[in-house]
C-alpha cells in the first residue's frame, strides 16, 4: 500500500471525542486550536427611493388619430414548392468561366493538375472560336472544352494526352468562326465527325422509285391533310381576278375592296403564329413574331390581302389538271419540289418554283410572272424571299411552267415536299404519288397540325434554313434540298431500325 501524506492530521475530528474510527485521518489532540469562524459582513439596507407618480387612467392629452384610411388585406402569394437536391456533377463550372474537373484523383491515369491544365487550354481557344455566338449561348465554352477534354482523355495514354490535346487545339485553330448556334464549327471533334458522317450518308443515298415506293402516301391520308385529289368541275380560269370585289383580309379579317394599289398602312397584323405557353401556371397565348398577347393590336402593317382556300375558288382563278401520262421518255422517277408565294389580285399566286432530282441536282428554278390582268398586292418576302426587283426578270408564266414541268415529271413520278399540297395547289397540280415530311414526321396533336420544316430539319439534319430577315425570306431552292435530305435520313434511319429488330430476333 501507498503511504498517506497526512494532510488531514492538522484538522480536528469532526466527531471528536466519540469517534470509533480506527486509524482515523483526521487528529484527536487536544492541543489543535479552534478553527476560525467566517464572519460574513452584514447588508446595508439601501435608502429608500421616491416613487415616481403613477400614470393616470385618461392621457392628459390624447393622441390625434391618422386620416389615412386603413390598409387593404394584403394578396397571399403562392409559395413555389421546395426543390429537390441536384445530384453532384463530375465537374463544374461557372456560366461563363472556367470549367473545373471534378474526377476521383486515383482513377485518373493523368495527374489531375496537368487535366486541369490542358482544359483550361481547350476553354480558352473555345471561347475565342465562339465569340460570336457566345453571348447568346454563355456556357457554350464551357460545356465544349468539358467533352472535348474527356473525348481526348479517353482516346490518350498519359504519355500521349498533352500532345493530344495540343493537335485538337491546332484543329480548333483552323475551324471557321461560327456565326450561329447551328453552325457546322460549333461542337467537339468526335461531334462534328459524327455529323459529317451522317450527312455523308443522306447524301450518298439516291432516292428511286423502287426505294420510295413503300412510302407513298395512301388517297385517304393525302385528303385527311387537305390534298385535292380530283379536278373540280368547269373548265377554271373564268375568274383569274377578284379586283373590283370585296373580299376578307386573311391578316386582320377586316372586309376590303381589292385593288391591286392597296394602302401600304391600311393593315395592321402579327406576322407571326399564336402561341400557348404557362405563366405563373395560367396557360396565356402570345405571338411568336413580337411577344405580345394574342388579343392586343398587331405588331405589323401593310396592305389587305386574301386568300382563297376552296377547290373551285382556286380552279376558277387557274385551272387544275394532272401531270401528263407516262409515254416511256424516261422522265424523272423522283423530285423534291418547293414553291414561293405572293399576294395578288387573284388570291395568294405561286411566283418561284423549284425542282431537285433523286441526288439533290437542281432541275429548275424560275420565277414566274402572274397571268394577265392579275396584279401583285404584297410581295411577302419575309417568307417568300421575293421582291419588286427580282420579280420584273420573271419570264414564264405558270402555264409556260407547267408545260416545262411536263417536260420533266408525269404521273408515275413520285413527288417529294413538305406539306407539298399547298405547292401543289399553288401549281394547279392533282397528283397522287407523294412522300410529304409533314407526313412522315406528325405532329403529336395529329392533323391539321404540322411541324415546321425549319425544326424539323434543325433537329434531325443539324442544320439551320430559313434564316433570313424580313428582306431575305426564304428560299424555295434550299427548302426542296432540306426536304429531299429529310427523306433520305428517314429511310436511312428505318433500315437501321430494322436491321437492330432483326439482330435481337
Amino acid at each position: 500500500m501507498f503511504a498517506t501524506l497526512g494532510l488531514f492530521s492538522s484538522l480536528p475530528c469532526p466527531e471528536r471525542p466519540s469517534c470509533s474510527r480506527p486509524n482515523c485521518l483526521f487528529s484527536h489532540s487536544a492541543d489543535i486550536p479552534p478553527q476560525r469562524q467566517l464572519v460574513l459582513p452584514k447588508p446595508t439596507p439601501a435608502k429608500p427611493t421616491p416613487a415616481e407618480p403613477k400614470p393616470t387612467l385618461v392621457p392628459a392629452k390624447r393622441p390625434t388619430a391618422p386620416s389615412t384610411p386603413p390598409e387593404p388585406p394584403r394578396k397571399l402569394q403562392k409559395v413555389a414548392p421546395p426543390q429537390r437536391p441536384l445530384p453532384v456533377q463530375s465537374s463544374s463550372r461557372s456560366e461563363t468561366g472556367v470549367p473545373i474537373l471534378k474526377v476521383n484523383a486515383a482513377q485518373s491515369l493523368v495527374a489531375i493538375p496537368v487535366r486541369q491544365t490542358m482544359l483550361k487550354t481547350l476553354y480558352d481557344h473555345f471561347v475565342v472560336l465562339y465569340r460570336a455566338i457566345l453571348p447568346s449561348n454563355p456556357s457554350l465554352a464551357s460545356d465544349h472544352a468539358l467533352k472535348q477534354e474527356e473525348e481526348v482523355y479517353k482516346k490518350s495514354t498519359k504519355l500521349t494526352y498533352r500532345n493530344a490535346v495540343i493537335q485538337c487545339v491546332a484543329a480548333l485553330k483552323r475551324r471557321e468562326t461560327p456565326t450561329s448556334i447551328n453552325h457546322p464549327s460549333v461542337g467537339t471533334e468526335d461531334e462534328i465527325a459524327a455529323r459529317l458522317e451522317a450527312q455523308k450518308s443522306i447524301e450518298a443515298l439516291r432516292l428511286s422509285r423502287e426505294l420510295l415506293e413503300p412510302f407513298v402516301h395512301s388517297l385517304e391520308e393525302l385528303e385527311r391533310y387537305g390534298y385535292f385529289t380530283k379536278i373540280p368541275d368547269g373548265p377554271g380560269g373564268d375568274q383569274p381576278t377578284q379586283e373590283g370585289k370585296i373580299a376578307k383580309c386573311e391578316r386582320c379579317g377586316q372586309y376590303f375592296l381589292v385593288k391591286h394599289e392597296q394602302e401600304e398602312e391600311k393593315c395592321i397584323y402579327h406576322w407571326g403564329k399564336a402561341f400557348t405557353s404557362r405563366v405563373n401556371g395560367e396557360k396565356v397565348r402570345n405571338y411568336t413574331c413580337c411577344s405580345r398577347p394574342a388579343d392586343g393590336e398587331g405588331c405589323s402593317h401593310g396592305p389587305h390581302v386574301f386568300y382563297d382556300s376552296k377547290a373551285e375558288e382556286l380552279h376558277s382563278r387557274h385551272p387544275f389538271s394532272f401531270l401528263k401520262e407516262s409515254d416511256g421518255n424516261g422522265k424523272l422517277d423522283v423530285v423534291a419540289l418547293d414553291c414561293e408565294m405572293i399576294y395578288t389580285t387573284g388570291g395568294m399566286r405561286v411566283a418561284r418554283v423549284s425542282v431537285v432530282d433523286g441526288s439533290g441536282k437542281q432541275i429548275l428554278d424560275e420565277l414566274i410572272r402572274m397571268d394577265e390582268g392579275v396584279h401583285v398586292i404584297d410581295y411577302n418576302t419575309r417568307f417568300s424571299g421575293i421582291n419588286k426587283e427580282n420579280h420584273a426578270t420573271a419570264v414564264l408564266t405558270l402555264a409556260a411552267v407547267r408545260d416545262t414541268l411536263d417536260s420533266l415529271i408525269d404521273t408515275n413520278t413520285i413527288l417529294i415536299g413538305h406539306a407539298l399540297d399547298n405547292d401543289l395547289k399553288t401549281l394547279r397540280i392533282i397528283h397522287h404519288k407523294c412522300v410529304d415530311t409533314a407526313l412522315l414526321f406528325p405532329h403529336r396533336a395529329g392533323p391539321p397540325y404540322r411541324r415546321s420544316l425549319k425544326d424539323l430539319v434543325r433537329e434531325k439534319l443539324g442544320k439551320m434554313i430559313q434564316m433570313g430577315d424580313a428582306t431575305q425570306g426564304h428560299s424555295s431552292l434550299e427548302d426542296a434540298i432540306s426536304t429531299l435530305d429529310l427523306v433520305r435520313w428517314y429511310i436511312l434511319n428505318k433500315q437501321k431500325s430494322a436491321i437492330h429488330a432483326d439482330v435481337k430476333r
